[in-house]
């Protein structure tokens, strides 16, 4: 069963989102149109390659039907069905039929992340290990200077255990660190080896809420979203570059204060993370089972 929402609900809720939407975006797309990057804010449209525009246009999510919308663009978007009232919603069983090995994936890699514990001792070491023993020329963010200098980075990866987990993070590691990693990471391994204490982790939750798209609520997809921003920013504070002049004051963990700082920011974002996670298995469930492959 499905409901319907009337145009002026529906439409409220979608101006809504567009307008939460742009103001997310803002900086973004101004610096875009002035030719112009930022190496902490754009990250999550240069790595997911998935644009304002895509992030803008506001789904309902299954088991809503859009009252007056069938001579709207929507009518022919991928998965959208018009029924005899005029009502626009989502082909659950064509988006199943098509999409359903992904949709079955995503919920498992999800499921299986929440059913572990956050293992938080990793202290954001996957960033020094993309850098380590690389010349200046050489480094992702050139023209942003190392905090301890190439020296003093490399001596932070020599002197600790590296466990990092995360197959899209490892695999970006230099060289010379990839074997300082206790953990081998695969594609192959990612269901059997994500946890919710993974800052990569639980930026992909924004990854897998519009690989869903159009199935999944857009307002879900925008708060994770939001929740890879926070991540992000994180990850870049407790980096080996120096963004302070950008206003990022470091979290230095390469000292017992900044070790605790960013375990406690750790644990709040596996928390946070992981209540987004079981919304979207809530969502994928409810696509499955009004797709019929329960």
């Amino acid at each position: 069963m499905s409901e319907v929402w009337e145009r002026e609900r529906w439409s409220a809720v979608e101006a809504a989102h567009h307008a939460r939407v742009d103001a997310l975006t803002a900086g973004h797309r101004a610096r875009r149109a002035a030719g112009e990057s930022h190496p902490v804010e754009d990250f999550l449209f240069t790595y997911y390659h998935h644009s304002p525009a895509q992030l803008r246009r506001w789904h309902p999510g299954p088991g809503v039907r859009l009252a007056r919308a069938s001579r709207m663009p929507r009518a022919g978007w991928a998965f959208h069905v018009t029924s005899a009232d005029g009502s626009v919603g989502l082909d659950l069983p064509a988006y199943v039929e098509k999409r359903g090995s992904t949709v079955r994936f995503i919920r498992e890699l999800l499921t299986r992340t929440t059913e572990r514990p956050a293992q938080l001792g990793c202290f954001g070491l996957h960033e020094w290990a993309m850098v380590h023993r690389l010349g200046d020329d050489e480094i992702r963010h050139r023209g942003w200077p190392l905090r301890l200098g190439p020296a003093g980075t490399d001596a932070v990866v020599e002197s600790h255990q590296i466990r990092c987990s995360h197959f899209d993070a490892y695999r970006f590691f230099t060289e010379s660190a990839v074997p300082l990693n206790a953990l081998r990471p695969t594609r192959e391994t990612q269901v059997a080896m994500e946890q919710p204490g993974c800052l990569h982790a639980g930026m992909d939750v924004y990854k897998w809420a519009f690989k869903l798209a159009p199935a999944i609520p857009s307002e879900l997809t925008a708060d994770c979203f939001e929740l890879a921003r926070d991540i992000r920013e994180l990850d870049m504070r407790a980096s080996p570059y120096d963004f302070a002049d950008l206003g990022y004051e470091p979290v230095s963990i390469e000292t017992a204060a900044g070790k605790a700082a960013y375990v406690a920011a750790q644990r709040e974002f596996s928390e946070r993370s992981n209540a987004l996670r079981h919304k979207l298995i809530h969502a994928i469930d409810l696509v499955l089972e009004v797709g019929g492959q329960t």
